[in-house]
């Protein structure tokens, strides 16, 4: 059936398989089409990101190519139009391929060559479908393979993407120092085993969570230095077959330019089209800090539990009504939020380093699922570290009055009586006040074994938060 002869509604194209129908209004072709057909699969399309990344190499591809001589100018600027208004966040509409696909990544891959050539022809005033005088193959995929293409764009859009992931981080870091200094006064148990253990300052207790987020922060930093490598000029296997070997070089550099990112051409491009390594180092960094994350957060829903037969050390802040049935509960939903994502972000990576197994030979082929896992954890990871800053961290409060109440009554301020009286005698004090309803205190008073000077001083919690030459907050 020709194209003239097509419903209003649909237009018909060929590729090498055969004629495919294709609603009229899309900028996507034949080789989208059957994709759309083949893979109905979660109704998850390709990240913005990663779609943004596809046009951004397109649109320097076109440059270079123009400059290079091998594309007519006119077609070259009218290819690098189009992809310039799909970086902008235009026509996210027409790439409708799941991410569930052909492994390669292809079938989004020539749904961007397609757009883009369509839309470079409307731009030239031919109809949609035309396939000239832009073709998606000869013209704007020109020195290019999916093969090189796509982990290129992977690895352009999760690095951007690690820029507002660092940002995000880098405010929870401070959030939780900040209160490290407001509480460094504050007197309170410190617990292991979920019992009690000797006394520390709740600012020191917040301290290690500043300290874990910048380790995380760290890592993720660390991770995103193998990412600035990209595949492109490898084409098909990684030899370069059908690309000038001035054009990968170009384009790379342009892209490093346009971003302010030290984007650079992969050390061994066999390695950088058959390996998702840099994949696995990040969701592995990501991976770390999701755990400090949850650790964290059950730390701040055990400190506030009660608020009345729990912990109650800190207050967070009132943010929702808690429950349907009982009036007046308020939950710690905000690190319960972060708990989550950390749980995501965990099994993605899981998903991601499966993904990096299965590169048989020269070509990796779970990259659209590793690019979807890896993004989505960058993006939900960067939500949860502000909210969880702003929502949460940057108002809670000190129940000093519950602290230091839970600090008098605790069984572990007989441990410094053990330089005194032996490890023995001291447990024995302890466990006389545990038996007794009493106080370390007043036993070892009682018992002659301090007086009360002396137990002023030898039993004073804040000198055991803070022991002569101890570092911390």
């Amino acid at each position: 059936m020709s194209g003239s002869s097509a419903p209003p509604n649909l237009r018909y194209e060929r590729d090498s398989l055969g004629e495919v129908a294709i609603p009229a209004w899309a900028y996507w072709g034949a080789e989208t089409q059957r994709a759309i057909e083949n893979f109905p699969v979660s109704g998850l399309g390709l990240p913005d990101e990663l779609i943004g990344a596809l046009a951004l190499i397109k649109l320097h591809a076109a440059a270079v190519n123009e400059e290079l001589g091998l594309i007519p100018a006119d077609l070259a600027r009218a290819i690098a139009q189009a992809a310039g208004e799909i970086v902008a966040g235009r026509w996210r509409e027409h790439f409708p391929v799941d991410v569930f696909q052909t492994g390669s990544g292809t079938s989004s891959h020539m749904n961007a060559n397609e757009v883009i050539a369509n839309r470079a022809n409307e731009i030239l005033g031919a109809p949609l479908g035309a396939r000239r005088p832009v073709d998606p193959h000869d013209h704007v995929n020109r020195g290019q393979s999916s093969n090189d293409v796509f982990p290129s764009a992977i690895h352009l859009s999760v690095r951007l993407r690690a820029v507002l992931l660092l940002d995000a981080l880098r405010e929870l870091e401070e959030a939780f120092a900040r209160k490290g200094a407001e509480f460094a006064g504050v007197i309170k148990l410190g617990r292991t085993h979920l019992q009690d253990a000797v006394p520390m300052t709740l600012g020191q207790e917040f301290s290690a969570y500043a300290a874990q987020i910048g380790q995380g922060r760290a890592q993720v930093v660390a991770a995103c230095g193998p990412l600035e490598e990209l595949a492109l000029g490898g084409t098909a296997i990684g030899t370069g077959l059908n690309a000038d070997p001035r054009f990968a070089p170009r384009v790379i550099l342009r892209i490093a330019q346009a971003t302010g990112i030290p984007f650079r051409p992969a050390a061994n491009r066999f390695a950088a089209l058959a390996g998702r390594e840099a994949l696995v180092g990040l969701t592995g960094a990501l991976n770390q800090t999701a755990a400090s994350v949850m650790k964290i957060s059950n730390d701040l829903r055990l400190l506030a539990s009660g608020p009345r037969a729990g912990i109650g050390e800190i207050v967070l802040p009132a943010l929702q009504p808690g429950s349907s049935i009982m009036p007046g509960k308020l939950n710690p939903v905000v690190p319960e939020m972060a708990i989550q994502v950390a749980a995501q972000v965990m099994g993605n990576h899981v998903a991601v380093t499966i993904g990096a197994q299965h590169g048989p030979l020269e070509l990796n082929m779970m990259m659209p699922m590793s690019a979807y896992n890896t993004l989505q954890s960058v993006d939900l990871l960067a939500a949860a570290a502000r909210l969880l800053a702003g929502r949460c961290v940057d108002g809670i409060r000190a129940n000093e009055e519950r602290c230091a109440a839970l600090v008098d009554q605790s069984l572990a301020l007989a441990t410094p009586l053990a330089l005194r009286i032996g490890y023995d005698r001291a447990a024995a004090v302890a466990n006389r006040a545990w038996r007794e309803g009493r106080t370390i205190r007043e036993v070892a008073i009682e018992e002659g074994l301090l007086t009360e000077a002396e137990a002023r001083e030898v039993l004073d919690p804040r000198r055991m938060a803070h022991p002569e030459g101890a570092s911390g907050v």
